[in-house]
């Protein structure tokens, strides 16, 4: 068949002949790329996906992004779909290495080449309106690759309207923000090679006779591993082991898990170099020590250390260097936290004293045996995990060195087979050491330590915000309070011969969280009415405790947790009520009748969820309990022993939730408030009604599981359009 392409006649024979050239090669590029896609490991189904979401044939203009980590593959999927379907438009330009072309040349030279391969006559000083006018009736495929600022996009693809009807524009780039903030339609996560895919890819570059192959199969297995689907690690690898032998891959593998290649990791680095000092801080301590760690936890620490995290790990995850698991804990690619080692390790891989962090153990233990004379002021923060007992002693003289200290986690691990009572030799009298903690503390962790005392007198300490003791056997008394004027959360927990708080205590008035768990030696708290920012008071397990002096009338919102802890009295009957959001007391130890030494009356005006499970509650005090509460929404009342509830629900006119599970005597249920929305009465074997449900227009749910005597439900309920579950 003869095809005859007619094209208007050209001013200049040269212009011509470039323009016939264009076409026919535009027709001719999807048969090519087809088959270079054969050599492209798992680009099939990647290419599908991207072809879906950019939509081509339908109208409109349609920016989209494909974001994620460096060497992922962004450049490669844009390259693919650009031959693809590049012959399906007027115009096509794949404007390669923003970051780096727009640094070294400017963005002129940029607007210029799309100009150029548009085929557009440039006039100086009107590339942008040309752009703008040049492209608005043509229908064009722009690709602009590793795009790192906002004014690249202004400038190159400034808004939707800058092109005609079916134009797409497609960006790559490491920040997802530069694409939510430009307004692009879609954004197109990429995603790293599965391990079959892996497996091709690396066998590509790293090419084996099949016989001989069978030798490397678990090394190779090993190297896939370590690169985690990454496709530019792979590559890399892939080409420096191709010509090496079985002992040449042993040695190299063993290195790549101590210094990792540094090809690898300057790629990846640049998305590190664009962040701000604060956050590249964040980043390191994560990389370093957070990995794995849930990220509320971990959130407070980096919190006290001043590096807002809240906004900082946000931009973290759309520069797509962490990211945040199903379970709420931080993670990130294996490469990019080796990364992060490598940049802390930096010029002094050996040097740990030079380090800014220090995690490992090797390392932690050499600082441990260096003279006390080594400088250690470069070190910022600490995480020693699992030390023998008898290194402690050395590791706190050589953190008390360390006068940059922003955080410490120290475990002793050769404690947990010690039972009471304490072994002689491990009563040790003395304290941490005159100059510990170091005076720029914020956060101090401390695990099976077993001293008597933290310091002596007063300290101060005008950074420190978090202090977790854990597990102090022989601790007697808290430390000073008063030199810990920033002081917001103090965890005791397990300290067994723990005697006493230290009366400072409630001169903490930025105090938050107040929580002391398993002291069972703990008789009295001190005044806590200084305590004017105080949310969470918690007092668990500490079977001596009979005095829990007043609380700060002031503390709004605080969530109050009591259980097993003797007869403590909260207040005097007839004090000022304080407002409280949250009470849990649960009291299984006490005789029912103790109930009263809680001295509930005083949490009645802000109470919003009360938690009385497990008290013995019958019905002489059940009244007692729970009486004129205007704003609780939810009460939890399992497992007790009342048979009925001798007050009326209908004076609880916010209560949304009621859970009165195995109540076992319970017989029947007073008449519901019109609020309630979910009412649990499982395995109350005795119940015998429920009461009327017919107002109850709010109510979604019913449980009636396990064994009851329940009859038809009370009232008209075909009313209750909100009622989906009942059991």
């Amino acid at each position: 068949m003869l095809i005859m392409l007619v094209y208007p006649i050209f001013r200049h024979e040269a212009r011509g002949i470039k323009q016939i050239v264009y076409e026919i090669s535009q027709k001719l590029q999807p048969i090519t790329s087809r088959l270079n896609d054969q050599n492209q490991v798992g680009m099939a189904a990647r290419l599908q996906g991207l072809e879906l979401e950019l939509e081509i044939g339908s109208g409109g203009v349609r920016m989209v992004g494909i974001w994620g980590v460096g060497g992922g593959g962004k450049t490669t999927l844009a390259s693919s779909v650009y031959d693809e379907i590049c012959s399906k438009f007027d115009g096509c330009c794949f404007v390669e290495n923003i970051r780096e072309e727009s640094g070294r040349y400017g963005l002129g030279k940029l607007k210029d080449k799309i100009l150029s391969e548009m085929e557009v006559n440039r006039a100086g000083g009107r590339r942008r309106s040309l752009i703008n006018d040049m492209f608005r009736h043509r229908k064009v495929l722009i690709v602009l690759d590793d795009v790192d600022h906002p004014d690249q996009l202004k400038a190159l693809a400034g808004s939707h309207d800058w092109f005609g009807e079916g134009s797409r524009i497609i960006i790559t780039t490491r920040d997802e923000h530069l694409l939510t903030a430009h307004k692009v339609d879609v954004i197109h996560n990429i995603i790293l090679l599965n391990n079959d895919e892996a497996m091709k890819l690396f066998r590509k570059h790293a090419p084996r006779d099949n016989r001989v192959m069978e030798d490397y199969e678990q090394l190779s297995k090993e190297v896939v591993s370590y690169a985690g689907g990454l496709p530019l690690a792979l590559t890399v690898l892939g080409s420096f082991l191709c010509d090496k032998d079985i002992n040449e891959w042993k040695s190299a593998l063993v290195r790549l898990k101590e210094i990792p290649d540094t090809d690898i990791v300057e790629k990846l680095k640049i998305s590190f170099d664009g962040l701000k000092p604060v956050e590249k801080d964040l980043f390191l301590d994560i990389a370093c020590f957070f990995r794995w760690e849930y990220k509320d936890e971990a959130m407070k620490i980096l919190d006290a250390c001043g590096f807002h995290p809240v906004v900082g790990v946000k931009v973290l995850i759309q520069k797509a260097l962490i990211t945040i698991s199903r379970n709420g804990k931080f993670d990130m690619h294996d490469l990019v936290q080796e990364m992060g080692h490598y940049i802390v390790r930096g010029e002094h891989p050996n040097n740990p004293e030079k380090h800014s962090r220090v995690w490992k153990k090797e390392d932690v233990l050499n600082i441990c045996a260096m003279d006390g004379m080594v400088k250690l002021d470069n070190i910022g923060a600490i995480n020693f995990r699992h030390v023998a007992l008898d290194k402690s002693q050395s590791f706190l003289q050589a953190v008390a060195n360390m006068n940059k200290l922003r955080w410490i986690d120290l475990y002793v691990d050769q404690i947990n087979e010690i039972t009471r009572p304490l072994p002689e030799h491990f009563l040790m009298s003395h304290d941490l050491g005159e100059n510990f903690p170091p005076r720029e503390l914020c956060c101090l962790r401390l695990a099976n330590l077993m001293h008597k005392q933290l310091w002596e007198g007063y300290k101060l300490l005008p950074n420190l915000k978090i202090m977790e003791l854990y597990r102090l056997l022989n601790l007697r008394m808290t430390p000073d309070f008063a030199g810990l004027p920033n002081l917001e959360r103090f965890n005791l927990t397990l300290c067994w011969y723990l005697e006493e708080i230290h009366p400072s205590i409630g001169c903490s008035e930025r105090l938050v969280v107040l929580s002391i768990s398993s002291c069972p030696g703990l008789k009295m708290c001190p005044s806590i009415t200084g305590l004017k920012k105080l949310q969470i008071l918690k007092f668990s397990n500490c079977s001596k405790l009979f005095k829990l002096s007043e609380i700060q009338q002031n503390s709004d919102n605080l969530v109050f947790h009591l259980d097993n802890s003797g007869e403590a009295r909260v207040k005097k009957p007839g004090e000022n009520l304080i407002d409280v959001e949250e009470c849990c007391l649960e009291q299984p130890c006490l005789p029912y009748n103790n109930i009263n030494h809680i001295g509930l009356w005083v949490f009645s005006i802000g109470l919003r969820r009360l938690d009385l499970s497990c008290c013995t509650l019958g019905d002489k005090n059940i009244s007692d309990a729970v009486w004129d509460l205007p704003n609780l929404e939810e009460l939890d009342l399992s497992q007790n022993k009342f048979s009925q509830l001798n007050f009326d629900l209908l004076r609880l006119p916010q209560l949304k939730w009621l859970n009165v599970s195995n109540c076992y005597e319970l017989v029947e249920l007073s008449e519901l408030p019109s609020s309630i929305a979910v009412v649990i009465a499982d395995d109350c074997k005795s119940l015998k009604t429920l009461g009327d449900i017919s107002n109850c227009k709010w109510l979604w749910k019913v449980s009636l599981k396990g064994k009851n005597k329940v009859g038809p439900l009370v009232g008209d309920i075909t009313t209750l359009h909100a009622l989906g579950k009942c059991y």
